[in-house]
């Protein structure tokens, strides 16, 4: 009996030990190699155990091994290619081929609230991968953006660092807030500025009302979605892209040397005496040991560097994904030198997942966040109007005076006396001019941008997402004026320290439910949802104070460095921060029959604390259809040269409420100081009712059509998108002008219209011919802007008066039947070349000589006045164009990039004409009139600050500005296919050249001028006053990937 027990225990105890080995049976050793179409072996390529974290990736040669479970399912992907589900089935070799994904259309695209597939979207949209951003290596995404989104009018507001640029879609829509929305990771109102390229995921362009109209209130202008890098299933990847680069002046006008300056003037006053006037620069001129200063090659930054370093991480399983990023950017000014400009940017960004509960099919609950910081810093010179811009002072200061003593400091008032200088005692040195009063200055942003969402599917495409997005931005500012003593006219006796902080804190709570569903060949998906959200949580705090203890010194101006009181600098302000809100509900309804019919209705109704009850709730619908013709029998004869063809209408409004808050009530203010009695000295601060209200004022709104079509041809090679449109902007938020008597501002009334309409058009080809590939992009738009409005008896917003000098009268203007910031003056036709051709005319001004302008007579009552004024240009390009060729070969690749506006003008006046008779020329002032046939352009250069040819504003100082740039030229080669056992799934070192090359026939050191001269008029542009310009770079980079 004993034994009997004995032996069945050794039986089950080798049963047990079986046990373990017979589980390890089943697990296999499977190895396998991946391959495209044409036989090429896929690096990097994700095969992951379906329903486990187990994977691994495919090496150079395309192999792999994995231990797998018998009966396990291998999940075969990357990037470009169809998925594949291969069976291990008692299998220990797979042979894979992966075919392209030439379907782009299946891809799905971010729109309001949800991704939708391309083939089905009835809206006008763009979007540009995040990858072909980065690749063109600019300091912000807007500037990539330029080449490639038709319809998205980018143009540089300023060439000097941390500036950034001036966007609208599908033309300028208002005089007040243009810009579009921003949506980043689904919060609005994000600064796309704090991201870096390396972090962008996708940008999705919402062109047309029918897309953008889920988000109501704030679309008018486009709306503009940015989603980051997201975390993704499989092997944890880490990739670092780096550039470091050399910027230069891309082109520079031709001043006038110190020899050069000195005829002209005599030519243009009468001779100068001028051994007396600069006696000890004119010794020096005429031995030729001084040629005269270059102001703006004094000041030129050459080489000054700039760079970037982007660190990511991606990775997670089926339950959490992850994406980590960290950057660092870089940028000095070309100009600007001792104190160029500068530009660090600081950002960290971290995005995940996580399945908290599934089953067998779907996701139960998920949560997840995203979130990033950003922390930047820059300085700069002034850029302004006329009076406080730097490059502007460089261009026009005279080449007779130097920039240093004999002592090595900045030549100023005492140099000149000591010098015997009398030429022109009212001139400061530029560049000590901008050292002490403009250069010392620093500007700190911390900016954090966050939602946190949980998402709940009880039934299987039944989803509840509730998400809770949060900006927080704290920004501080200082400055330092030194004491100087530059000019008879340009002192400043005590230093200032300014200093100023404050903090701005945002929130949105959104709630969406979703469904989607298939019924036989009918398919649909809704979405319903509520927002609220609230603004101008913070406070501000500014002040100034004279005598610091540590005078000249910028590090250490600060407020608590200054010493004692002094009357009229020192000053202390602190205020909140504006508050607004806005409650919103909106809803979108997709339908498809057999992804043949397509049909879109959206609807959202905003409520805006920026308008009084009765006017406060705006609602906007918007309807879009779509039909795939290529789904039809009767298509059937043309599907081997034509894969797909949509034709597509809409029809919507959205809203803009973007003015300042409460201008429906009459608001008191307690900004001033008055001294009442004899006591002159005692201040007392006064309130007054500082606008004038207008309980009437609401929604901005914006109506569209648009038609367009889809195609692609030739297995998906050739792909085209057209889109025409018809875009009216009604009602406009501008700020009515009241008589000065009125005494207090002015108030905000519903006072414009105006129409955008035009066409857009893209075409891409892409081809592979074995090792290799080219691609090629172009992108047309046409855009007619016309103000069709203006709640006046004039029917026309003026400009301001003295852009370009002293005692100019407005230049240009918004007026009913032309297009917004047109240029206004007078047209000429030449030149008067003698005594003759002056009598033979009969419209004229009574100043009318030989070498003064001829005035058009444009009303022909015979005679020029004021009526006689005309648009003579207009800002707004006709076309934009963007267009883009990619070559690649065996590690290899090489990329063109260029982008251009056409049929644009732009104002050009480097030189105060009236105001400022000494200032310097460019070499362009020898085209002047000097006698019979020797110019009919420019009128005749004596008596100019008296002539009415250089004081009235004409056509002389207005130049084509049409140009083509290309934006980028690189040249790379991945040396993993040169050292294949190397651990890095990619090693590419390119070189690159930005704005390599300018096509255009313009004068001025950059054609691409977002300036308006004032910044209060941010309706106008395209005045280059000294413009800083974008610069050239030549840089080298790295892109590696582990």
């Amino acid at each position: 009996m004993k034994d009997t027990i004995v032996i069945k225990s050794l039986r089950l105890l080798c049963l047990l030990c079986l046990v373990p080995l017979w589980a390890f049976a089943q697990k296999v050793s499977i190895t396998g190699v991946v391959k495209d179409a044409a036989g090429e072996s896929i690096i990097g390529a994700s095969v992951i155990e379906k329903g486990t974290t187990n994977g691994t990736i495919t090496d150079f040669d395309g192999n792999f091994t994995l231990q797998v479970e018998n009966d396990a399912v291998l999940s075969i992907s990357f990037v470009g290619y169809q998925p594949q589900d291969v069976p291990v089935a008692g299998k220990s070799m797979i042979n894979v081929i992966l075919k392209e994904d030439t379907e782009v259309l299946d891809e799905v695209v971010v729109v309001g609230y949800g991704v939708q597939k391309k083939k089905l979207v009835t809206g006008a949209t763009v979007q540009v991968k995040g990858d072909d951003l980065q690749k063109l290596n600019t300091v912000s995404a807007l500037g990539a953006l330029q080449s490639q989104s038709p319809g998205v009018n980018i143009t540089q507001s300023s060439g000097m660092p941390g500036e950034g640029y001036k966007v609208n879609v599908r033309g300028m829509g208002t005089v007040g807030s243009s810009a579009p929305l921003y949506v980043i990771d689904g919060v609005a109102g994000g600064d796309i500025n704090m991201l870096n390229p390396a972090d962008i995921e996708s940008i999705d362009v919402l062109k047309d009302a029918a897309s953008a109209a889920i988000y109501g209130a704030r679309a008018a202008n486009g709306v503009i979605l940015v989603t980051t890098k997201q975390g993704k299933t499989g092997k944890v990847n880490i990739s670092y892209d780096g550039y470091y680069g050399f910027q230069k002046i891309a082109k520079k006008p031709e001043l006038l040397n110190a020899k050069q300056y000195m005829e002209i003037m005599d030519r243009k006053d009468g001779a100068y005496d001028w051994e007396s006037l600069i006696p000890v620069q004119y010794e020096k001129i005429m031995n030729g040991t001084w040629n005269g200063t270059n102001w703006l090659d004094e000041a030129t930054n050459d080489n000054a560097p700039t760079q970037n370093h982007a660190f990511n991480m991606v990775g997670g399983n089926e339950y959490s994904r992850f994406s980590l990023g960290l950057s660092y950017t870089s940028q000095e000014g070309i100009i600007g030198a001792p104190v160029e400009p500068n530009y660090n940017r600081y950002t960290a960004r971290l995005n995940s997942d996580h399945v908290i509960l599934k089953n067998d099919e779907f996701d139960i609950i998920k949560l997840g966040e995203n979130m990033s910081y950003s922390y930047s810093e820059r300085s700069g010179i002034g850029i302004g109007n006329i009076y406080w811009n730097d490059v502007h002072n460089f261009l026009t200061a005279s080449p007779l005076l130097p920039v240093y003593d004999n002592e090595g400091n900045y030549y100023d008032y005492d140099d000149k006396l000591a010098d015997g200088w009398s030429f022109n005692n009212n001139e400061a040195n530029p560049i000590a001019s901008m050292v002490y009063q403009r250069g010392k200055n620093l500007y700190r942003n911390h900016a954090f941008r966050g939602n946190f969402y949980v998402e709940i599917q009880p039934i299987k495409n039944l989803k509840y997402k509730t998400n809770f997005g949060y900006r927080f931005n704290a920004v501080s500012n200082r400055s330092y004026t030194d004491k100087f003593h530059l000019a008879s006219n340009s002192e400043n006796k005590n230093d200032k320290i300014s200093q100023d902080q404050g903090v701005d804190m945002a929130w949105t709570w959104e709630n969406t439910l979703s469904y989607s569903f298939k019924i036989d060949d009918h398919a649909a998906d809704f979405v319903i949802g509520q927002s609220m959200e609230k603004w101008g949580i913070g406070e501000t705090i500014s002040g100034t104070n004279a005598n610091s203890l540590f005078p000249g010194k910028f590090d250490y101006a600060y407020l608590s460095n200054a010493q004692g009181i002094t009357s009229g600098l020192t000053t202390l302000s602190g205020e909140p921060q504006t508050a607004g809100r806005l409650a919103s509900f909106f809803g979108r309804l997709n339908y498809n029959y057999q992804e043949k019919y397509m049909f879109s209705a959206t609807v959202r109704a905003d409520g805006s604390s920026n308008f009084a009850r009765g006017n406060r709730w705006g609602v906007f619908p918007s309807f879009s259809a779509g039909w795939v013709m290529t789904n039809e029998p009767f298509m059937e004869d043309v599907t081997n040269w034509m894969d797909f063809l949509k034709i597509r209408a809409s029809w919507g409004q959205n809203g803009n409420s973007d003015i300042a808050n409460f201008q429906y009530l009459s608001t008191i203010a307690f900004d001033q100081s008055y001294v009442f009695g004899t006591d002159k000295i005692t201040q007392s601060t006064g309130a007054y009712a500082d606008i004038l209200p207008n309980e009437d004022i609401s929604w901005e709104t914006s109506e569209q059509l648009d038609l367009g079509i889809d195609a692609r041809f030739f297995n998906s090679r050739l792909g085209l998108a057209f889109d025409y449109y018809n875009k009216k902007t009604k009602d406009w938020l501008v700020q009515a002008p009241v008589p000065l008597i009125y005494g207090t501002g002015a108030p905000y009334i519903n006072g414009g219209d105006i129409e955008n309409k035009g066409f857009e058009v893209a075409l891409n080809w892409n081809d592979m011919i074995r090792d290799f590939n080219y691609g090629i992009n172009f992108n047309l738009a046409y855009n007619k802007n016309e103000v069709t409005r203006i709640a006046n008896t004039e029917g026309i917003i003026h400009g301001p008066s003295d852009v370009l000098t002293y005692g100019i009268t407005e230049i240009y203007r918004a007026q009913v039947g032309y297009p917004i910031g047109y240029f206004w003056g007078y047209k000429t036709a030449g030149v008067f070349q003698n005594e003759e051709q002056v009598a033979a005319t009969e419209a004229k001004l009574s100043t009318a000589a030989p070498g003064e302008l001829i005035f058009v007579d444009t009303n022909g009552d015979g005679a020029i006045t004021e009526d006689d004024k005309t648009m003579i240009g207009d800002p707004n390009p006709d076309y934009r164009l963007g267009f883009s060729l990619n070559l690649g070969y065996k590690g290899w690749d090489f990329s063109v990039t260029t982008n251009g506006a056409f049929g644009q003008q732009v104002v050009k006046s480097y030189r105060q004409y009236l105001g400022e008779p000494k200032q310097n020329f460019t070499t362009e002032i020898y085209e002047c009139w000097n006698g019979e046939g020797t110019s009919n352009r420019l009128p005749k250069l004596e008596g100019m600050e008296t002539s009415d040819s250089w004081k009235n504003f004409s056509d002389i100082f207005v130049e084509d500005a049409s140009y083509l740039k290309v934006q980028n030229i690189t040249l790379g080669y991945d040396f993993k296919k040169l050292f294949p056992k190397m651990a890095l799934t990619q090693a590419r070192l390119y070189f690159s050249v930005l704005n390599a090359f300018t096509i255009t026939g313009y004068s001025g050191m950059d054609p691409e001028v977002g300036a308006s001269g004032n910044d209060d008029y941010s309706w106008a542009s395209g005045i280059d006053l000294g413009f800083y310009p974008s610069p050239r770079t030549f840089m080298f980079g790295v892109n590696l990937k582990f």
